[in-house]
């Protein structure tokens, strides 16, 4: 489960970047976090990573707060998440396979781990044939898709998708949505941020509106419409 209580970001330039958030994420939902530019999206996700700290209010995640974890617990914590992004950030000069492989490798997995893992997860996303590939020679869809099987190698309860169909045309859109679609009905909490109105209108999950650093909608099973 994520909590924000009352949580407050204002940046060092004046910038109130959330104002005032409640919100409680259970654990398995699937949210689409939604708004315009500035509206405060990215902060939200940065806040759960704990790569910055709100001004004022509480986060909790597992009834625990994040605010006051030190050093190896935000590791840990982190650990517990898995990151989608628009652009894909995947070493160019590795295969596929060596760059799901370096999410083990940076925690030390055994070798016997990561060649069991890495076909599995390769195989979840359609990959299976494509072990040996350099990332350009892949699709844009097919790049995504090894970023989403980097995410989720190391099983998180919690993945946070930060713009992940951006870059891609509505057939390979339609695509990823069915593979997070997946991950989250086998009991992984996804929280995408996304400027998709057609995917977000389709799939009819929750949806979280933020406008203007404020929550102002919350639907179980609402569009993108924010105005």
């Amino acid at each position: 489960m994520i909590q924000f209580f009352n949580v407050t970001k204002k940046y060092d330039n004046g910038t109130l970047a959330l104002d005032d958030i409640n919100i409680t994420i259970e654990k398995g939902e699937f949210v689409f976090l939604v708004g315009p530019s500035g509206a405060g999206k990215s902060t939200f996700t940065r806040l759960l990573i704990r790569e910055t700290l709100p001004t004022k209010g509480q986060i909790m995640i597992d009834g625990k707060s994040i605010l006051r974890l030190r050093g190896k617990e935000i590791a840990y914590l982190r650990r517990k998440m898995g990151f989608i992004f628009q652009d894909f950030r995947l070493l160019q000069d590795r295969t596929v396979y060596e760059n799901v492989a370096f999410a083990l490798e940076a925690m030390a997995a055994p070798i016997s781990e990561v060649k069991r893992k890495v076909p599995q997860v390769l195989a979840m996303v359609g990959l299976e044939d494509k072990l040996n590939n350099f990332p350009n020679q892949l699709s844009g869809g097919e790049q995504q898709r090894v970023a989403i099987a980097r995410a989720i190698i190391n099983s998180p309860s919690i993945l946070i998708a930060d713009e992940p169909t951006g870059n891609l045309d509505p057939d390979n859109s339609l695509e990823i949505m069915k593979i997070l679609n997946d991950i989250n009905k086998r009991g992984t909490t996804v929280i995408m941020a996304t400027h998709d109105s057609e995917i977000v209108n389709r799939v009819r999950k929750r949806v979280v509106v933020l406008k203007e650093g404020r929550l102002v909608r919350d639907e179980a099973r609402g569009g993108y419409d924010f105005e």
